[in-house]
């Protein structure tokens, strides 16, 4: 279980394909904290530690990961953003968020605000999945706030800080990003969907 707050942004070392499955090594300062099969979200995907060596660690993806996720269009030298399982007892800053990627989206526009920006993304609304005005949702891992909730687009506002200290300042329009809907709008979806049958 994530809060979609970002601890640090790790850079993409090496990756190694493996009969479907995604080797993916990365540096970052969190590294010297972690443990083998510990639990890290690396753009909003649960990932599990499988080795680790001085400041760079290794994960591994398997073909149904990357079917669903912008995993598998990652290069050496991309920065992705990592955040470590929340501890029982810690506040909750952002939202509940699983590391269970729904789908992916596509960046369509990215205007300056005021200091601030805002992003929109489009997305294959066939999969079911929604958004709500001023609802949560996870970009990357990212805990967002909804606005602009459309069919099968929205827009998030990012401050300055969440622009510096994650990968949405290497965002450009056509950018593909995961998207983890709220947990608890899609259990209330699936209960409209059942009710309807």
């Amino acid at each position: 279980m994530f809060t979609g707050i970002i601890e640090a942004i790790g850079t993409v070392t090496a990756l190694d394909n493996e009969k479907g499955n995604l080797h993916i090594s990365i540096e970052s300062s969190i590294t010297p904290e972690l443990k083998i099969d510990q639990s890290v979200s690396h753009n909003g995907v649960c990932l599990t530690v499988v080795a680790i060596n001085d400041n760079t660690y290794t994960v591994t993806a398997i073909n149904e990961t990357l079917e669903k996720t912008n995993l598998k269009h990652l290069k050496i030298g991309d920065k992705v953003n990592l955040e470590r399982a929340m501890k029982l007892g810690d506040r909750l800053d952002g939202h509940i968020v699983q590391g269970h990627v729904d789908q992916t989206a596509k960046c369509t526009n990215i205007a300056s605000a005021n200091g601030s920006w805002i992003f929109t993304f489009n997305y294959d609304a066939k999969l079911n999945n929604i958004t709500i005005e001023k609802g949560s949702i996870t970009i990357n891992g990212v805990s967002l706030t909804v606005v602009n909730s459309k069919a099968d687009t929205f827009s998030v506002a990012i401050i300055p800080y969440t622009f510096e200290h994650t990968n949405f300042n290497s965002f450009k329009v056509d950018a593909v990003v995961n998207l983890e809907f709220d947990v608890l709008g899609k259990y209330v979806s699936k209960l409209v969907s059942l009710n309807k049958n």
